[in-house]
């Protein structure tokens, strides 16, 4: 994985333990924590069903078993990254990995709503510690140039074909074992991590300073409010007190972190970040991104499961290419990087992820898996493909080594919240066509349901197949209508606000650090 003679990216930078280079089994640590925490945002998904049987939740209350991790882990990443800088990025590391271990043995462990809830916000917190830990760690191991470029390519893939793997390792694991392994499979895994990673990764320079505890505090409620605002508003409408209630908290937390963020002398999001015009258009880019992937997985996961009638391990099955087709993507993209900049890939990724999403919407009760999914989702995978290199890469240019961990802190941040925010978005976009699909589809029930099925409506308020596919079916379809739309905002900003200099691709080529875009 060298190129070239090698040259510390930090000076005090310890060797590995080990000795050697080392460099490789430091890759497959770093890379295996990145699989780990982005593998639990989706694993669980295929689960849901056999959860809230043996723990009694109800269809409400199951939804905060993804929302408890998603939230704090999005909220606490900030923390997590400047956690890195100040304390040492490696033993951060190691101790975010282990208590992502250890709450995943709770969760598995769990025999109640609350003890599951409260062990998934447990696993955020560990996440939130991991995740930007090891995205900084590359860049104190690794050589500025192709071989760090190689580096942040396997980081990539990894984070971007995650979801799809852990799609697939739920259905294997909910068909073939029990549900609890989803998370009891994580134990092992976080302790062979904590125990390569200190003889094959170097310890980073520790930057002395203080943790901005109130600034974590206000943007993560602050952010836990406006998902929840969301949430609730599919729920409840836009007109509940409750979802008001949320959306006016989440202003006022919101502003106040940016209010504490000026004043602190050391804050946990230095805002001077967005004042580099490449960097604000890619947190931008990669929350658009977020939102239109969790959606793409989230809807699709319901369509092939309850339409076209595929079992936990055939839905996760039907994710496959979609990860095989993103590795491919950034493969592509790090080794055509330093010839043409970022900014092509960024702008093709864009425009081939809303192609494939606006392919999607044409989906209806007669589509099938391989002529109506599986081109649109190849599309749409390999655009991320495209991206999610680029991204990663321009968010971390022309940041000095003592801000590296707030930086990718933030651009993790962004995934996790975009990603929340949109699908809450998504969720409600869906829920109100499906209600306005369902008052057109009642009449036609009526007049051809027998007793039986009228008896069990008046009941439950639900639609049996083939009325409640179409239902179904049509909020799905106007969810990828607006997933579409964030993709080709990610587009729009990648051509308008993006400005990549002929002498940043040299830098790229001759193995030096992008300057920030002007």
């Amino acid at each position: 994985m060298t190129s070239g003679t090698p040259k510390p990216t930090t000076p005090t930078a310890k060797a590995p333990a080990s000795g050697g280079d080392g460099k490789g089994i430091a890759l497959f640590v770093i890379a295996s924590c990145q699989l780990m925490v982005v593998l639990d945002i989706t694993i669980v998904n295929i689960a849901l069903p056999h959860i809230q049987s043996a723990l009694d939740f109800s269809t409400t209350s199951l939804s905060w078993v993804v929302n408890a991790y998603t939230l704090t882990f999005g909220g606490l990443l900030l923390l997590g990254g400047r956690a890195g800088d100040i304390l040492g990025r490696r033993r951060v590391f190691i101790f975010g990995v282990l208590l992502f271990g250890l709450a995943s043995l709770f969760c598995g462990l769990a025999q109640s709503e609350w003890q599951l809830l409260a062990a998934r916000a447990l696993q955020g917190v560990g996440g939130a510690i991991a995740s930007p830990t090891s995205l900084s760690l590359i860049t104190t191991t690794f050589d500025e140039g192709p071989e760090r470029n190689r580096a942040f390519g396997v980081f990539a893939g990894v984070s971007a074909g995650g979801g799809a793997i852990g799609l697939v390792a739920g259905g294997m694991l909910v068909e073939w074992l029990d549900w609890r392994w989803i998370f009891f499979v994580n134990v092992p895994i976080a302790l062979l991590i904590a125990f390569l990673t200190p003889r094959h990764v170097k310890e980073s320079e520790r930057h002395p300073g203080h943790f901005d505890l109130l600034g974590a505090l206000t943007s993560t409620l602050g952010m836990v409010a406006l998902v929840y605002g969301f949430i609730r508003a599919a729920q409840e409408g836009w007109r509940d007190p409750y979802t008001i209630g949320s959306f006016c908290a989440a202003v006022v937390l919101l502003v106040l972190f940016v209010f504490v963020e000026r004043r602190s002398q050391q804050p946990i999001t230095p805002l001077h970040m967005f004042a580099d015009r490449n960097r604000s258009g890619t947190y931008v880019i990669m929350l658009c991104l977020a939102a239109a992937i969790f959606g793409m997985f989230f809807f699709l996961t319901l369509f092939v499961q309850q339409v076209l009638g595929f079992s936990p391990l055939e839905a996760g099955l039907a994710f496959l290419p979609v990860s095989a087709i993103i590795a491919v993507g950034a493969g592509l993209t790090s080794n055509l990087l330093p010839r043409y900049g970022p900014k092509p890939f960024m702008v093709t990724g864009s425009v081939l992820t809303a192609v494939g999403l606006s392919w999607l919407t044409l989906t209806d009760v007669h589509s099938t898996y391989v002529g109506s999914i599986l081109g649109p989702i190849l599309v749409f995978g390999l655009g991320m493909g495209l991206m999610f290199v680029s991204l990663t890469i321009m968010a971390l240019s022309g940041v000095e080594p003592r801000e590296s961990g707030a930086a990718s802190g933030l651009l993790n941040a962004m995934q996790q919240v975009g990603g929340s925010l949109g699908l809450s978005i998504l969720v409600t976009v869906f829920g109100t066509a499906s209600r306005n699909e369902a008052e057109t589809q009642v009449p036609d029930f009526l007049s051809q349901a027998g007793p039986l099925e009228k008896a069990r409506f008046a009941e439950t308020g639900q639609l049996p197949p083939p009325w409640a596919d179409q239902v179904l079916t049509s909020g799905v379809s106007a969810g990828f209508v607006t997933a579409a739309i964030f993709a080709v905002v990610s587009a729009l900003v990648a051509v308008i606000v993006i400005k990549v200099r002929p002498s940043d691709i040299e830098r790229l080529k001759g193995g030096g650090a992008m300057m920030p875009g002007g």
